[in-house]
């Protein structure tokens, strides 16, 4: 067996992999199990109850993380003129438009976001078949279609999380680094939550929000009961 084969195995010894804990138990837990040499991603996995295949209940939406993601974000922001400068200002890492669409044509990807005025996206348009798989493609429901660069270039730095429900009806998004420990990740995952709840389709029938597993990057998962998510976001657990 793998060095990594051996390590996994011993972090999820003894550890109950199918009982649905309490929130705080299983970001406890999951953190505990970590044991790579570099500060692990919390990821969860949220499962909605929502048939993404209908656009009335797709679920896609962003979040402004209380105490970020811990990592440095690249952003690029399409725009042309005055507002180059104000994106620049706020800390936008590329700035342009004609030119930074001709760079991505010929392989610029050196970035981990990306915003644009809506003025410009006819030119974005030309690239998307590149950033829209990649999650790069700006999108006015996320908040990064906007002439407000300034407010989204920040909040992206800051730790701004986008997520989108998948085909099956899964939402994966980070909650930040092993290293914070599990107050912050709590914070954070109970303003996803809100957020997410905050957006659930007037479509959607029966139990919103079905199943939730918290992990790290190399970890295992740990499930949560569903049952108590609710007062979760309420802050009642």
């Amino acid at each position: 067996m793998s060095k990594h084969g051996k390590k996994f195995r011993k972090a999820i010894e003894g550890a109950d992999l199918q009982s649905k804990l309490s929130v705080e138990d299983a970001i406890a837990k999951s953190l505990a199990a970590s044991f790579a040499k570099f500060d692990e991603t919390v990821d969860v996995a949220l499962g909605l109850g929502v048939e993404p295949k209908y656009s009335d209940q797709m679920v896609r939406g962003a979040c402004a993380l209380p105490h970020g993601l811990g990592k440095t974000v690249r952003v690029l922001v399409f725009c042309k003129g005055e507002k180059e400068a104000e994106a620049k200002a706020a800390g936008a890492d590329y700035t342009g438009a004609e030119e930074m669409v001709a760079k991505i044509k010929e392989g610029f990807l050196d970035f981990d976001s990306a915003i644009a005025t809506p003025d410009v996206m006819a030119l974005v348009g030309q690239v998307g078949r590149v950033l829209g798989p990649r999650g790069l493609m700006p999108n006015a429901k996320t908040g990064t279609v906007t002439f407000d660069v300034a407010s989204a270039v920040r909040e992206v730095k800051a730790g701004r999380v986008e997520f989108k429900v998948d085909k099956a009806g899964v939402l994966h998004a980070p909650l930040g680094k092993v290293s914070f420990g599990s107050e912050k990740i709590l914070t954070n995952l109970r303003a996803l939550l809100a957020e997410v709840n905050r957006l659930k389709p007037s479509a959607a029938k029966g139990t919103y929000m079905q199943s939730m597993a918290v992990s790290t990057t190399m970890g295992p998962g740990f499930k949560i009961d569903p049952n108590v998510i609710r007062k979760f976001i309420d802050g009642q657990q």
